[in-house]
């Protein structure tokens, strides 16, 4: 081995860990994005459809639900698209005791990092988030 070998395997080894480390940190970015919009959603459901069936009358319900999706969203710095919050009933949405109240919410996630040169902000993963709750079988008519 010669003289202006040495220290060339260092700089080998660098090059190639920046490589491969830099694409890896990206992907667990995107990934830690995508887990905690897919958390923040699924919290944002649950509290809708807690605010649903515990409305003191149908009509408000609708509007509490949003309401609790938009601030458990704006805890973990979500918009809430206008018409994101969906609500379907079983049998039909009037609070009757054992109604199924069923709630979705979807949303774009934009991800991190991506310059607007590159079609930033346009990159975007879809994310959706579903929960079911029961009006309770003691609770009055409303």
């Amino acid at each position: 081995m010669g003289e202006h070998e040495d220290g060339s395997a260092v700089v080998e080894f660098v090059a190639l860990a920046l490589l491969l480390l830099i694409p890896l940190i990206y992907l667990l970015l995107v990934l830690f994005r995508l887990q905690a919009s897919a958390f923040a959603l699924a919290g944002a459901t649950r509290e809708a459809g807690r605010a649903f069936i515990t409305a003191p009358s149908s009509e408000l319900a609708w509007q509490r639900a949003a309401a609790a999706a938009r601030v458990a969203l704006a805890d973990h710095d979500l918009p809430l698209p206008p018409d994101a919050v969906r609500i379907s009933c079983t049998p039909a949405c009037r609070l009757e005791p054992g109604t199924r109240v069923t709630v979705r919410i979807g949303t774009e996630v934009a991800l991190p990092l991506v310059p607007a040169a590159l079609g930033g902000g346009r990159l975007v993963v879809r994310v959706s988030g579903e929960h079911v709750e029961v009006v309770d079988r003691f609770a009055r008519i409303r």
